[in-house]
């Protein structure tokens, strides 16, 4: 006997993935533009507040690399709520145990917490924003990343306005995190219930789901592993411009700190100007044409910044290199998720890699600038975009993200059912939207995915 199953509604799913991705964003840009204050209340040395940042990296990476086991026993939703509370909770910690106790040991386990929360909330909101883009059939992933930039400048401009004003970082850490936790548990509401992508589970029923050793298998996948050098390349050509842009101006050209500012702008208005605009860009184009024209566009620009003094062309230069860097992170992230039986061990192992770049890179292009000058060492940074050109094919869509591509933007995939209809399945389904093996091999389109016609 057949029961209804009906898909997710898309337009709540989507906000609340935005709302997620801005939370975290506004969450890390709390910490980052309190370090100064932080310091000063612990009153340490450079190399002692390097070393609490050495604890939120260890954490970031145990989050990383757990988050798919985690996501399988409790699912992206919960995942999601669990990540952001606890780096909410940490973020307070850190800020009383910095300015209210001065205990050094405090502030060094909330940022091991704080960097774990932040990992594995980092893959869970990336499986959403899959699974999201799987049902509109479109690839919106650049838009999430960009609310998180979004969420960045938010969390700075509060930070800079309570600094000024004399606030201290506990007070403005604990509210902060209080409202982000009240802010989280009222979006999740609106996030699917059941999983975001299916076969996340260990134990549930049907015929999709994943083992633990099959999660673990995922770093021997070719496919996963190119497109972790695709990650890679963009990674570090996006944090090394975000660690050392504004300095490698400064002492490369003997431009003043005002300057090296505004080429820093310069660099972050591309990278979000690139992420809003890409959406089109992929829709019209797929992912592989688009990677390799983005990653020659930056290591066109590098190059620019590099070996041209002129200001203006040098300006070119920096809005080319975060034009061309703006996408390959956000894409790899979708390009992974696209076998969505392995989509949490696979994001999990990109991710890793992209946070690899993001942690080990800036030291990297810092010890090697030290030898020959910070501009010279990006030359290392452009070797690994043109990496991750050669490695592009590799995010060639599959599956239903290949459906999603072949059709108009704005329509769903042939034989896939429209947003809140409801399709017959048998009373053993797995989850809403998951038919049975019998049904699915009885459907054209295999699995119930979303039409975006009515809600984008």
């Amino acid at each position: 006997m057949s029961t209804p199953t009906t898909t997710p509604r898309l337009a709540p799913w989507r906000f609340a993935v935005f709302a997620v991705f801005a939370i975290s964003g506004i969450t890390m840009a709390t910490w980052v533009a309190r370090t100064p204050a932080i310091r000063d209340a612990l009153e340490v040395r450079t190399d002692e507040f390097g070393l609490l940042i050495f604890g939120m990296a260890a954490g970031s990476i145990v989050g990383l690399i757990a988050s798919s086991h985690i996501i399988a026993r409790l699912g992206t939703r919960r995942v999601i709520l669990l990540g952001v509370t606890a780096t909410s909770l940490a973020l307070m910690g850190l800020g009383i145990g910095a300015e209210t106790l001065g205990l050094y040991g405090v502030v060094f386990a909330s940022l091991v917490v704080f960097g774990a929360g932040a990992g594995i909330t980092d893959v869970a909101m990336n499986v959403e924003g899959a699974g999201v883009e799987q049902a509109q059939g479109r690839s919106i992933m650049p838009w999430f990343h960009a609310s998180w930039s979004i969420g960045t400048v938010i969390g700075a401009i509060i930070a800079a306005a309570v600094a000024d004003l004399g606030v201290g970082v506990d007070w403005h850490a604990s509210i902060t995190g209080a409202l982000l936790i009240v802010a989280v548990f009222a979006v999740v509401r609106l996030l699917p219930r059941d999983e975001a992508l299916p076969g996340l589970d260990d134990d549930g029923a049907g015929p999709e789901k994943s083992t633990w050793r099959e999660r673990l298998s995922i770093w021997r996948e070719p496919r996963i592993l190119f497109i972790g050098l695709i990650v890679l390349g963009m990674a570090f050509a996006e944090g090394s411009a975000n660690d050392w842009l504004a300095l490698a101006v400064v002492d490369g050209r003997g431009v003043d700190e005002a300057t090296g500012a505004l080429a820093f702008g310069i660099f972050a208005v591309a990278m979000t100007t690139g992420r809003i605009a890409g959406v089109w860009v992929l829709d019209r184009f797929g992912r592989v044409p688009v990677l390799r024209g983005s990653a020659v566009l930056a290591a066109i620009g590098l190059a620019v910044v590099i070996t041209v003094e002129q200001p203006v062309i040098a300006a070119l230069g920096i809005f080319a290199w975060g034009l061309g860097s703006s996408l390959g992170f956000p894409v790899g992230m979708s390009a992974a998720a696209d076998d969505s039986r392995r989509a949490a061990a696979s994001v999990a192992a990109v991710a890793t890699v992209g946070y690899f770049a993001f942690l080990v890179g800036p030291p990297v292009i810092g010890f090697l600038g030290e030898q020959v000058g910070l501009l010279n060492a990006l030359w290392v940074v452009l070797v690994l975009i043109l990496v991750a050109a050669l490695a592009s094919g590799a995010a060639r869509e599959r599956g239903a993200a290949a459906r999603g591509a072949a059709a108009p933007a704005g329509e769903a995939p042939a034989g896939e059912a429209p947003v809140g209809e409801s399709v017959p399945s048998s009373a053993g389904s797995s989850a809403p939207g998951v038919p049975s093996a019998p049904a699915a091999a009885s459907a054209p389109g295999a699995d119930v995915r979303a039409d975006a016609r009515d809600d984008a």
